[in-house]
């Protein structure tokens, strides 16, 4: 019988950075002369982001949320080298960079022996990495393409119909599972795990419309008529867990389910003006999952994700529910609160018993 860990971690692109401002964003949206009355005044807005902003406009913020997101990393990279994985799922969203006009599925495994990146040649001249690593430094990770292809096998005979890839149409690999193996290193040990990447269209109707990025510029919310199709729901989603628990259980392999995405962004959250994000959902949703309180996250419609700028929470819901149809909740989770930069962020952990 397979044994299955879920593991929950953000891909948050600002801290590849060395330092960086992550409060930045928020302080450009102060100067949108769309942006509600309620938010041009720090004293107006919520308590605890005053807290946050402080007496130097976030800067103490910053640089303790980078600290506590450093230290989830490491600690996820030990709770992954614990369980000994003989096969790491990473769920991440692609967001335009090979879903494109050219085709949009719902969602697509990865079926690939191998791949490399080189992530800093594409970044902005003077760009320094965390790590201080030259611009030409290639990573090479370890895939494994015939147990992806079962998988996508297994999934389309139990009615989802998921695409699959040989080989990327667009960029080798999105961020969203590029991001959460570099962040997995964190220290440099290297990163031998086969890994299978699972994507979803998260952004669904803003896909297209904003290329994979947010509300930056509040007169350039897209119109109804410019959005897309949706993505697929969180019902969906989570079945598509709870059917990944079963097939991998028939299994004999040691399998690690990474679910990977900051929660509400505020370049997404509309009921929020994109402004901040929707950090008392966030809370509520957290409470949820540390409850095992799962209905709460399966039932929640397009409409509910669009407004509290949920969309990558999708990532979470296959962990979810593959740990409802396991009955389990987890042993050890974190709630990195922040009002001021554009995610609020989470972890968690849900080791076999």
């Amino acid at each position: 019988m397979g044994e299955i860990l879920g593991l929950g971690m953000t891909h948050s692109p600002p801290l590849l950075a060395q330092g960086g401002d992550t409060a930045a964003r928020l302080r450009t949206m102060m100067r949108d002369p769309l942006l509600p009355e309620r938010y041009q005044d720090p004293a107006r807005w919520p308590e605890p982001m005053r807290r946050e902003w402080g007496n130097d406009e976030g800067k103490t913020h910053v640089e303790r949320h980078r600290e506590e997101l450093v230290a989830a990393m490491r600690w996820a990279r030990k709770e992954l080298d614990a369980f000994r994985p003989d096969l790491v799922i990473v769920f991440g969203d692609d967001q335009y960079e090979n879903f494109r006009e050219d085709g949009v599925p719902a969602f697509q495994i990865n079926c690939f022996d191998a791949f490399s990146a080189r992530p800093w040649a594409a970044k902005r001249p003077g760009y320094r990495n965390a790590w201080d690593e030259p611009v030409a430094k290639e990573f090479r990770y370890h895939a494994d393409k015939k147990a992806a292809k079962r998988l996508a096998s297994r999934l389309i005979g139990d009615g989802f119909e998921v695409a699959y890839a040989y080989e990327p149409r667009h960029d080798a690999m999105p961020h969203a599972i590029l991001n959460t193996l570099l962040f997995l290193d964190w220290d440099r040990q290297g990163f031998d795990y086969p890994v299978v990447p699972f994507l979803t269209n998260c952004y669904g109707r803003q896909l297209v419309p904003l290329r994979g990025g947010g509300v930056n510029d509040l007169s350039k919310i897209p119109a109804e008529d410019d959005l897309d199709p949706p993505g697929p729901s969180a019902w969906r989603c989570f079945d598509l867990g709870r059917a990944l628990a079963r097939i991998l259980g028939e299994g004999s392999d040691r399998v690690a389910l990474v679910a990977s995405a900051s929660w509400s962004h505020a370049f997404l959250a509309g009921d929020t003006s994109y402004f901040h994000p929707d950090v008392v959902t966030d809370r509520r949703y957290f409470d949820a999952m540390v409850n095992g309180d799962y209905a709460l996250w399966r039932n929640s419609t397009l409409a509910d994700i669009e407004a509290h700028g949920h969309q990558e929470m999708l990532n979470w819901i296959f962990v979810l529910g593959a740990m409802a149809e396991l009955g389990r909740k987890p042993q050890e989770a974190f709630f990195i609160e922040s009002w001021l930069t554009n995610a609020t962020k989470a972890f968690a952990a849900f080791r076999p018993s």
